[in-house]
């Protein structure tokens, strides 16, 4: 290495805004789960149909996950907004 060359200091790669994204995203794709494992059946010698296959579980938690997923992509892409 020669000694004329310059260093430059490396910018972080995500900031401030990029991580307030993930934990969103995060928090959507947490609830999305927590719906998703749903209430429980009365008595365990009786299945209820409408319990397990509720539209909660079966529509609603997955949307809200998948949207997570999208919002970290998101996040991860974000480009940081230039100071001039």
């Amino acid at each position: 290495m020669s000694k004329d060359k310059k260093t430059t200091a490396l910018e972080p790669l995500f900031t401030k805004d990029n991580y307030l994204w993930m934990i969103i995203g995060g928090v959507i794709i947490a609830l999305g789960m927590f719906l998703m494992s749903g209430g429980k059946n009365e008595s365990a010698d009786v299945f209820d149909y409408n319990v397990v296959y509720s539209k909660t579980r079966i529509t609603v938690a997955p949307i809200l996950i998948i949207v997570g997923l999208l919002v970290e992509i998101f996040a991860i892409f974000k480009k940081p907004k230039s100071v001039e």
